[in-house]
């Protein structure tokens, strides 16, 4: 116990970058050891589990609960997830402008990609109706959330004791998370073995001009436009907590590469920043729903390295077409089997280019997919955070409180 109690008190980032070292060497030296892969399916598999879980009751307990709180910062929060969405698309575009990318065109990829933007937003709004089991087994959050807000609702006429005792589930839940969290660095461990082990570096730098482009967009929107937003909404120095929300959210994104399984991750931020439960239960699960501006650059950077591949000229009011377009796709990503590389196809129908080049470059994204795919759901997750937070802090600043992280 002993042990186990030094082991807690050391800084979480410390032990995941020890992790990570570990990770990393032995990925190098004893790449055969398959076994140790097995550390992150098993980290990842329990937050992805428990996750959904943990959002359903959370928000079923805030809303029942018949205390009123403060006036949502949902409004606002949505503005922010939207707006920042489309700036990453327009900064992608910019970026493609100015760096123009080309693909070898190779390689081919399995998958059903959306016909259109109608069939993206009918599978969103699909899973607003699922059904609540069927939503808390495959992880649909849009259905969680919308079967939550209902209960929640309804179960404001329960009496105290019913109450208690969902507030009582979702302690437990909420606790059971930070027990997972504590295993971080061995999850991490094993998930940068796999990725040292197992990726080749060869391939990925036949792609590097494409990565180069992804990432420094994501890292512009990270640590430059985020901020901005940021700063124009609280009028303070936004990096403390920019850089707070990518060192506690981003880095475990970065590894973990999904953002379902960093929501738990997200809600032991918020609540470290002192935020209204009953305002991030909700933008949280939303946030990795629909604030995808990692998805956004991805799907703008890919499409428009096919269009200069096939020499194909782009004028300004299509390339603002196609920053909407990648917008919409994006919040919509988490619906459609895939994610963001398959609805390239749906750009790429923008520019008249056949399904079958655009499958390749589906391809080309799931080869690049170990940097790709770690920057942008560390981009998505870290965003959910910090516009959470700059809505909350907003409120703070118009009631004259002090802003503290």
């Amino acid at each position: 116990m002993n042990i186990v109690k030094k082991w807690t008190e050391i800084s979480l980032i410390k032990r995941i970058i020890a992790g990570l070292i570990v990770g990393a060497v032995l990925g190098i030296a004893v790449p055969e050891a398959s076994v140790l892969s097995i550390l992150g399916d098993l980290f990842v598999g329990a937050l992805k589990a428990i996750a959904p879980l943990l959002v359903f009751f959370l928000v079923m307990h805030s809303l029942s609960n018949k205390q009123d709180s403060a006036e949502s910062n949902m409004r606002t929060v949505i503005i922010l997830y939207i707006v920042s969405t489309f700036m990453a698309a327009l900064t992608a575009v910019a970026a493609s402008f100015i760096f123009p990318s080309v693909l070898t065109l190779t390689e081919t990829a399995e998958g059903t990609a959306p016909e259109g933007i109608g069939e993206v937003i009918q599978t969103l709004l699909m899973n607003v109706v699922d059904n609540p089991v069927s939503a808390l087994m495959n992880a649909n959050y849009i259905g969680v959330l919308a079967w939550a807000v209902i209960l929640g609702l309804a179960l404001r006429k329960a009496g105290d004791t019913t109450i208690g005792v969902i507030g009582n589930i979702s302690d437990a839940f909420a606790a059971a998370i930070r027990w997972i969290i504590n295993f971080a660095p061995f999850g991490i461990l094993g998930l940068v073995f796999v990725t040292v082990s197992e990726t080749g570096i060869k391939a990925l730098l036949s792609y590097g001009h494409i990565i180069l482009v992804l990432v420094g967009c994501m890292l512009f929107v990270a640590f430059i436009l985020n901020p901005i937003i940021v700063f124009i909404n609280i009028r303070q120095n936004p990096y403390p907590l920019v850089l707070k929300c990518i060192k506690d959210s981003g880095i475990m994104a970065f590894f973990t590469r999904s953002s379902a399984a960093n929501i738990p991750v997200n809600m032991s931020l918020c609540e470290s920043l002192g935020l209204d439960e009953k305002q991030y239960s909700v933008s949280i699960p939303l946030g990795a729903t629909i604030n995808m501006a990692g998805a956004a650059i991805t799907i703008t950077v890919l499409t428009l390295a096919t269009v200069n591949t096939l020499d194909i000229q782009v004028d300004f009011a299509t390339a603002l077409l196609l920053s909407f377009i990648a917008a919409v796709s994006a919040c919509g990503a988490s619906g459609v089997a895939g994610g963001s590389l398959l609805l390239i196809p749906l750009a790429c129908s923008l520019f008249g280019i056949s399904n079958d080049i655009a499958m390749q470059v589906v391809g080309v994204g799931f080869i690049i997919g170990v940097v790709q795919d770690s920057c942008e759901t560390a981009l998505n997750s870290s965003s959910d955070a910090i516009f959470t937070a700059t809505a909350e802090f907003r409120r703070w600043k118009k009631e004259g409180r002090p802003i503290k992280w």
